[in-house]
């Protein structure tokens, strides 16, 4: 062969490349699995600091007993590279000079690091060795890891030995439970599950336990089901603030005796408090829907269940929270207060939409054991908090099992497709379809929820384009019937097993198109609020309006020498959403209206209704979308959107749309109300023609008294207003506080002071 090479030298081929390659890969990998060279110091890595993901953080060095940062000097994606994969990622995303992470504490044990990316670890690279450094913790080095991990990698970090994953094993009577709650947790390690002894296991290890898994809170359970078997070598040490295991400390050796092990001691046995949502029911198997139960803090915008933008309760209004210092303590506070487990991350930016109103809280700090994010400290003073920094969170959910009971079937992707359940019939379980009588965008946004693919983008009544499953074409549920709260399609009001579908299933059975985005349109009540008042307008000039059906019904008796009164106003609508409001119907199929010259582009797009006090509506008014569009944006965000020339409708996300109160149709016809006090209301996409994040933000409602001459407008506000007799958060010497209409004694916390008791 060397003979060949000699006599004829072609060009390396792609093979040959790929030969190269691979050899060089082998190379690395040998380099990486054989063990450290003599002399190699022995070191721990973590990722600590003001951090909002358990991936990312100030990089911190355990050596010679102490706990030091790394200087940002010569730091390099390589050295993160080094890092990251230490800790059991695959790679690293980037890396952060200048404490991006806060000032760490302590000695600065490496500084001007040399990594070329292939060490095992941090101390193989060059630097000028352990403790020489002239830096300041000002310049102490961050890294962002990728999310994946590394497989196999042994999941708890030490200096001699690792586990490869963690479980919680339920004995056999417990096994059919959902969630499963309570059971052995058992450890990897070499390929062979192992328990821990108890010994030295603490509350707060379960804590973690338990919030990892999605539980809020951990219980006694009875020892005496439980048994000895195979014992892991160690114990485990945490704080109860972790995320998840991988964060804890190994605890002390345990010495393997065979059956002798941990003789004093058992296994160790978790055993989870699930939040209301998920806590089993003997009469319903589950409670009916997903409703968030603590009144002062509540989670908007977010694709699935346990996620969203952080909303607080403040006066009787709901308000944001600014993500100055915001992190996985503050954001396990708010998981845990709603039933949740721990945060898997702690959102910035609005990542996940933002909200509108009033900024309540900046600069939150909490110690991750209040029980509600209202007992942490914070600044009230929001100046320089925009909705554009507003904190959200990702919290842990439980298993619930929910995705294998419903399925997508024939979609050209595995966001869309017909519709399937698994239902009972004739004592076994079988896949059928859903009949689409009634079905909508609300139900597709249950469907959307259930398997984890965001929001809803159409819901379709026919699905004929889309090749199912043929066995399952019968239909095993119809009448289905959701609020839009849902955690399961099982869950929405339905005829059981009294199936009504005229149609069938087949080709008209129900179907979704899901997106991991949405629009989310927000009225800005404050504009309605100012622009209100009354005008007289002949009837000879609101004829196209009346075509329209602007007008109460007595205009169509009116003569034209006649007037109406209307309450006028302008609506400011805007997408605080994370993609743009478009218009379900096609370009070429809205409506051309002769009188007014324009297309309508959805029939009806608001709702504008004055109601008694008792909610009886006593005059009502409508507005088509003839222009949807972009009449002004914030700073840095170009239209896309304008009317003119039959152009493209729609609303940009940070931009809104403004509809005056000199234009036709924008107002109610008040001529037939009697004098008196009201409620004036506006729905925004009445229909859910279009789906949205949130629909619970496309009311609003104001005061209104009415004296047959003038008109006052006032406490305007977007959504349900809370209970007045309820819970509530009210300002308390400058603290937000829990009032009750009685009197109580209440905590409230002062920022950098103590906790005090004051009366109410």
């Amino acid at each position: 062969k060397r003979g060949k090479a000699n006599t004829m030298p072609p060009p390396c081929s792609l093979l040959c490349r790929l030969a190269t390659l691979l050899c060089v890969w082998a190379l690395c990998q040998a380099q990486l699995d054989t063990k450290l060279p003599p002399g190699t110091p022995i070191i721990q890595l973590r990722l600590a600091g003001d951090k909002h993901k358990h991936y990312e953080g100030r990089v911190e060095v355990y050596y010679n007993g102490e706990w030091g940062t790394v200087c940002d000097d010569d730091f390099s994606i390589h050295a993160a590279n080094v890092v990251c994969r230490e800790l059991g990622y695959v790679e690293a995303v980037s890396w952060s000079p200048s404490s991006k992470y806060g000032k760490g504490e302590g000695r600065i044990w490496l500084d001007n690091v040399h990594c070329s990316g292939l060490e095992r670890t941090l101390a193989q690279c060059e630097s000028n060795g352990f403790g020489v450094s002239d830096c300041k913790h000002s310049e102490d080095v961050g890294v962002v890891c990728s999310q994946r991990r590394i497989a196999g990698f042994k999941f708890i970090s030490t200096l001699t030995n690792n586990v490869e994953d963690v479980r919680i094993r339920a004995i056999s009577s417990q096994r059919k439970r959902v969630p499963m709650t309570e059971g052995y947790l058992e450890v990897k390690d070499g390929g062979k599950w192992r328990q821990i002894c108890d010994l030295e296991w603490t509350e707060m290890n379960s804590r973690v336990i338990c919030g990892m898994y999605g539980f809020p809170g951990e219980k006694r359970y009875n020892t005496k089901v439980y048994k000895k078997k195979n014992y892991w070598g160690f114990g485990v040490n945490c704080t109860g603030n972790e995320a998840s295991l991988h964060g804890c400390k190994l605890g002390h050796k345990v010495e393997l005796r065979g059956n002798t092990t941990c003789e004093k001691g058992l296994p160790v046995v978790v055993n989870c408090v699930p939040g209301r949502a998920f806590a089993p029911s003997h009469a319903q198997g589950f409670s009916k829907a997903y409703r968030v139960e603590q009144p002062l803090v509540r989670l908007r915008g977010g694709a699935n269940i346990g996620e969203g933008r952080v909303e607080v309760l403040k006066n009787g209004e709901w308000g944001t929270v600014c993500d100055d210092s915001w992190n996985l303590e503050a954001a396990t506070v708010v998981c845990r207060e709603l039933g949740f487990g721990s945060a898997k991350e702690a959102l910035t930016g609005g990542k996940l939409g933002q909200g509108m109103g009033p900024v309540h809280m900046n600069e939150v700090k909490c110690s991750g054991f209040e029980k509600s994010l209202t007992e942490c400290y914070f600044n009230r003073d929001a100046l320089g908090c925009s909705h554009e920094e507003d904190a959200a969170v990702r919290c842990n959910v439980p298993a619930m099992g929910f995705q294998n009971r419903l399925r997508l079937s024939g979609g050209r992707n595995p966001f869309e497709g017909r519709v399937e359940v698994l239902a009972e019939k004739n004592g076994s379980l079988v896949w059928g379809t859903v009949c689409s009588d009634s079905w909508g965008t609300i139900e597709a946004t249950v469907v959307c929820r259930q398997l984890g693919l965001g929001f809803a983008n159409n819901a379709f009544q026919e699905t004929w384009y889309w090749s199912g499953d043929v066995s399952a074409d019968d239909v095993v549920m119809s009448g289905v019937r959701c609020s839009g709260t849902e955690m399961t399609l099982a869950q929405c009001l339905h005829h059981g097993k009294h199936l009504d579908c005229p149609r069938g299933g087949g080709r008209f059975a129900a179907g979704v198109s899901c997106s991991e985005t949405a629009p989310d349109l927000v009225l800005n009540a404050q504009v309605v609020e100012h622009t209100t008042y009354l005008e007289d307008r002949p009837m000879y000039i609101l004829q196209c309006a009346n075509e329209e059906h602007c007008l109460s019904s007595s205009a169509a008796a009116a003569t034209s020498s006649s007037y109406r009164r209307l309450l006028r106003f302008s609506s400011q609508i805007h997408n605080n959403g994370l993609t743009d409001f478009r218009p379900r119907a096609a370009h070429n199929s809205w409506i051309w209206h002769e009188c007014h010259r324009h297309y309508h582009s959805m029939e009806v797009f608001t709702h504008y209704d004055l109601l008694s006090l008792n909610g009886t509506k006593v005059a009502e008014g409508h507005k088509a979308s003839f222009c949807l569009e972009d009449t002004q944006c914030e700073e840095g965000i170009e239209k896309r959107y304008e009317c003119a020339n039959f152009g493209q409708q729609g609303i940009t996300v940070g931009c809104w749309d403004t509809y005056r109160h000199d234009i036709d149709c924008q107002w109610i016809d008040v001529t037939d109300v009697v004098p008196g006090d009201y409620i004036f209301q506006v729905v925004i996409n009445p229909n859910f023609e279009v789906a949205e994040s949130d629909y619970t933000n496309n009311v609003m409602k104001c005061r209104c008294r009415y004296d047959g001459h003038r008109i006052w407008m006032y406490n305007c506000y977007i959504g349900e207003r809370p209970e007045i007799t309820g819970y509530n958060i009210i300002e308390c010497d400058g603290h937000l506080s829990c009032s009750k209409p009685f009197c109580l004694w209440m905590t409230t916390f002062q920022r950098g002071l103590n906790s005090e008791k004051i009366n109410a």
